[in-house]
């Protein structure tokens, strides 16, 4: 029989704060505590069954003032039962890894009913979010003391209060302890060493986790490639035809280690328990609106959207916009051109060491305008995303990240590809791509960490000193965390870092014949990338709620998408090289041919390769399998059950 809340939670004592949320400065006292009445309501009615509390407590508001601030956090027995409602994963006594029920809760490796750490204070937070988010309206038309804020039923009150302004923020709090020891065997350490991958998913989550263990995964598998191309670099520069062993390595290396990664992700993510997490039918994003109706698969109330409104919208006004700023970028890259052009003509007239520096001025603004309108357009993606009305969160994510990589890699390669089979100038080619590469990862490194890291500081600093004028019989430890932490910068999600690797995985492949020296700059980057992000992750902006993910997603396709496009392009500029030209000098026919068929070969060689090294280690798969035959197993077993009680009643029901 499962265990239902409002049997079992009926505790209002004292609680560890796990969320803040934080108020307008002059919200409405009934707006107050008719959010806190939902928040704190039974499930049967509406609510969240969380508990609720101010920062402050009364003798403190008197010395401190009201900051709107307010802890939210839940007993024990109501983040378990969240658990087993959001399926989360949990290892068994016997090893195997199953979904946690609240009623086999002592089957579960580490469970003690009076031990309070069997879930992470992440998996706690990832709970109370999901239960925030999940408060619906129901007989409200509008929000309390707000009527211009609208409501209907089943639209995300929390999405409301956000939108219209009442709730200012939402975050999870760190914890100040377990936070430190993750510094200290961090990034507070000598950089080569192996990442905590299990110790920031303890912290952070799975998604988080996952993006360290590829940025870790992608560095090393980059040595090998930083390797091989530093002596090409320094003998053999423009041997292209020396060139073709260095490409044919770089197709194969490609394709391993995107095969490699999805096996040890695999191997992580069955450890955490995520491997095996089984999907729910996914509910509507917060952000999603529509006129209230009844979903026809699940049979609730939740707002309906008609599909070709939402086609219209994206082909009618998102790709023309999408066509426009790619058109714009291309124009971008014609002016940068001219100024190369310009720069050059101006040394060959004067032959200065001045002009000589100048000729590297266009590459650098160029880098730096790249990088400015790659943010732009970010900006204009989301809205144009958000404003298309996407039903699921997976749906919004994949609009999105196909407008932003389809610009950025215009952006960021046209240039490139225009140089190489437009103008044919190898050593033009060589030169922006290390421009590019190296000033987009200054930048990167400057924007992302340093300067946020900076100003950080600086606030802190001016908030401690506040903190010291407190009285001193004010216990201020909680208040001076909350005030610092909300004053953070919000941690978007590891799209941005996604696409800093994306990038450098191109500059990285794409021309690799032409540049070997790329793969050494990225390896040098990436080991302080590693650093900076993890002092960024802990330092710099708020506490991220935890997200459980199998894999890197989406990303997994484009990074093997731009290894296929590797293998055009290695194979072109191979083919274009006069070495090669030479053994064709009557027909250039013949050339074409030849390369296009070494091409598809690489091509074959590629795929079958993906094909051959599985996904999933044989361990991992025997296991899955054993899962589901347990599953239908039990399911058979409850369908016997069930016959044999039904079979009981009918001849209990002759014999009377």
């Amino acid at each position: 029989m499962k265990a239902t809340l409002s049997a079992l939670d009926t505790s209002e004592s004292p609680f560890t704060p796990l969320v803040v949320i934080e108020l307008a400065q002059d919200v409405k006292e009934e707006t107050k505590e008719w959010l806190k009445a939902r928040i704190v309501g039974k499930k049967r009615d509406g609510g969240a069954q969380l508990l609720f509390r101010p920062l402050l407590n009364k003798y403190e508001k008197e010395t401190l003032g009201n900051q709107n601030l307010y802890l939210v956090g839940a007993s024990n027995i109501r983040l378990l039962l969240g658990a087993e409602a959001l399926g989360l994963v949990k290892e068994c006594n016997d090893g195997t890894m199953r979904a946690f029920t609240y009623r086999t809760r002592n089957n579960f490796k580490g469970f003690d009913d009076n031990n309070d750490t069997f879930l992470t204070m992440a998996e706690c937070q990832f709970i109370v979010k999901h239960e925030l988010e999940n408060l619906r309206a129901r007989d409200e038309s509008m929000i309390p003391g707000y009527p211009q804020a609208k409501l209907y039923p089943g639209k995300s009150l929390l999405r409301r209060l956000l939108t219209s302004g009442i709730v200012s923020q939402v975050f999870p709090l760190h914890d100040n302890e377990a936070l430190k020891k993750l510094e200290d065997s961090w990034y507070s350490r000598f950089p080569l060493k192996y990442q905590p991958i299990d110790h920031i998913r303890g912290y952070f989550g799975e998604t988080i986790a996952l993006y360290f263990g590829f940025l870790e995964y992608f560095t090393f598998a980059l040595i090998p490639m930083a390797v091989i191309g530093l002596p090409y670099h320094l003998f053999v520069w423009e041997d292209y035809d020396r060139y073709v062993l260095l490409a044919s390595f770089n197709l194969l290396w490609s394709t391993v280690i995107l095969e490699v990664w999805k096996r040890g992700c695999a191997s992580m993510t069955y450890r955490w328990g995520t491997l095996v997490m089984k999907r729910q039918f996914e509910e509507p994003r917060p952000g999603y609106h529509g006129v209230l109706g009844v979903n026809a698969v699940t049979g609730r109330e939740e707002p309906l959207y008609p599909s070709y409104k939402r086609q219209l919208r994206v082909y009618l006004v998102s790709l023309p916009f999408v066509c426009l700023c790619l058109y714009l970028s291309l124009y971008v890259m014609m002016i940068y051109f001219r100024l190369e052009a310009w720069a050059l003509g101006l040394h060959e007239s004067s032959g200065s060491e001045w002009t000589g520096v100048l000729l590297y001025v266009p590459g650098i603004l160029y880098a730096v305008v790249i990088e400015v309108m790659n943010r732009l357009y970010r900006c204009a993606a989301e809205f144009l995303t958000s404003w298309e009305n996407h039903r699921l969160e997976s749906a919004y994510q994949n609009h999105l990240i196909l407008k932003v990589l389809v610009f950025n890699f215009l952006n960021c390669f046209a240039s490139l590809f225009y140089i190489a089979f437009v103008l044919g100038d190898m050593k033009l080619l060589r030169q922006s791509l290390a421009t590019l590469l190296i000033t987009s990862q200054i930048l990167n490194q400057v924007v992302e960490s340093l300067l946020p890291y900076w100003l950080q500081r600086k606030y802190h600093v001016r908030m401690k000193r506040k903190m010291q004028a407190l009285k001193a019989d004010i216990d201020a430890t909680l208040y001076e965390q909350v005030v610092l932490e909300k004053e953070m910068g919000t941690y978007l999600g590891t799209f941005d870092d996604y696409l800093e690797l994306f990038l450098q995985f191109g500059y990285v492949s794409l021309f690799s014949c032409v540049y070997p020296l790329a793969a050494a700059f990225a390896v040098l980057n990436n080991f302080t990338e590693v650093n900076s992000d993890a002092l960024k992750m802990c330092r710099v902006f708020k506490r991220p709620f935890s997200e459980p993910s199998s894999n890197i997603g989406v990303w997994q396709v484009a990074f093997e998408t731009m290894s296929v496009i590797s293998v055009v392009t290695n194979c072109a500029l191979i083919g274009m090289s006069p070495q090669v030209s030479a053994l064709f000098p009557e027909s250039k026919t013949d050339l074409i041919l030849t390369v296009v068929a070494v091409e598809h070969a690489l091509l074959a060689l590629k795929f079958i390769l993906a094909f051959a090294i599985p996904d999933r280690p044989r361990h991992i798969q025997v296991k899955l399998a054993r899962l589901e035959f347990e599953s239908l197993e039990a399911l058979k077993q409850q369908q016997m059950k069930l016959v044999a009680e039904n079979l009981r009643d009918d001849s209990g029901e002759k014999g009377s």
